[in-house]
């Protein structure tokens, strides 16, 4: 079955419409989104799908993807739509042809899930560097309104403290783990960005997000937050590898793509925003007993493989400061605790199966 199923989806998705500022800015402007099938991607899709649905918002949504039988059999219906058009693109490739009159883009592809960033470190980097260049090369021809570049808090690298991170503190990152060739490569594209907004005035933006979740996670996604909201649908038990102190910036998808839209058309060109939400920012430990409660599971501990090890995010503190976000206007709807009650609530619903899988 599908997310469409479920009617508290489309309860979430309206309620983060009428919280996004000047959601009108975005009325008839053709948008390219790539990564769109991924996490974040599908729920600004959805987001600007029932814009249009709703609204009669007239956006044109551009899906940059590989594969456009994914794309249908995520977005059912609405990729039949007039509005909704696939353009075939990889990150890894270099040629590509997309409209020349757009209005925007997002960038959204790469790989994320730990698991993926270990096994394809390469790739990894040239997703971020190298597909971003062709992007931002293309957008500066073609005289783009506005590029947004959908960047991490894994940027901010290891810090002693617990508060935080302000939008300009950096801490260590060790660039000779291939695990931080996601981290690193974040960091290039980001400086690429921002490269290319003073030296050819072309308008880039970053959204920092922090951990983010949802059910629009794919069934293999290896974020702790997919696999274990995904084992509590099911009735299993939680399993943490990890003594769970470890401290994040946990947003909802629908609340991280809304902040996502925010910046695009209220942020500042040339800068970076962290998208937290304050009421959001817990431990793993807490991310795992707030999803075992939603879900009536238990929690229990587990040593990880060396394998798993490696994979691990290497900050104990990757909770962010988003009061240049909040400045915009932007306030997320939904607190960890419901975000991911809802979260397993909307699985159960479409009945995904997730393969075995622990971190």
């Amino acid at each position: 079955m599908s997310i469409y199923a479920s009617g508290l989806w489309f309860k979430d998705i309206d309620r983060v419409i009428n919280g996004i500022p000047c959601i009108a800015g975005l009325s008839g402007k053709k948008i390219l989104i790539t990564g769109i099938s991924g996490l974040i991607g599908s729920a600004l899709a959805d987001i600007l799908i029932r814009c249009n649905e709703i609204r009669g918002a007239d956006i044109e949504i551009y899906a940059a993807a590989r594969s456009e039988e994914k794309l249908k059999n995520r977005f059912g219906e609405y990729a039949g739509k007039d509005y909704f058009h696939f353009i075939h693109y990889d990150a890894l490739e270099p040629d590509f042809e997309i409209p020349e009159d757009l209005d925007f883009i997002i960038h959204g592809a790469g790989n994320s899930s730990p698991d993926r960033i270990v096994k394809s470190p390469v790739e990894t980097m040239l997703c971020n560097i190298t597909g971003l260049n062709s992007l931002l090369k293309y957008s500066s021809r073609h005289n783009i309104s506005r590029l947004l570049f959908i960047s991490s808090s894994e940027v901010y690298g290891q810090k002693k403290d617990m508060t935080p991170f302000q939008d300009d503190q950096y801490g260590f990152v060790d660039i000779l783990s291939p695990r931080n060739s996601y981290s690193v490569s974040k960091r290039a594209a980001e400086t690429l960005c921002i490269s290319y907004f003073f030296e050819y005035g072309l308008e880039t933006v970053i959204a920092r997000p922090g951990h983010i979740y949802g059910p629009t996670s794919a069934e293999d996604d290896g974020h702790i937050s997919s696999i274990w909201s995904y084992a509590a649908a099911e009735g299993k038990e939680i399993v943490m590898k990890s003594d769970g102190k470890q401290m994040r910036s946990y947003v909802y998808c629908p609340d991280c793509a809304s902040a996502i839209l925010t910046i695009l058309i209220k942020g500042e060109g040339g800068k970076a925003y962290n998208i937290s939400n304050p009421d959001s920012i817990v431990s793993i430990g807490e991310l795992a007993e707030q999803i075992s409660k939603a879900a009536g599971t238990k929690v229990r501990t587990e040593l990880p493989s060396e394998e798993e090890r490696n994979g691990f995010n290497p900050m104990d503190n990757s909770s962010l400061n988003s009061r240049s976000l909040l400045d915009l206007g932007w306030k997320g709807c939904f607190n960890a605790e419901e975000g991911l009650a809802h979260t397993v609530e909307i699985i159960r619903s479409f009945g995904k199966r997730k393969p075995e899988l622990n971190s």
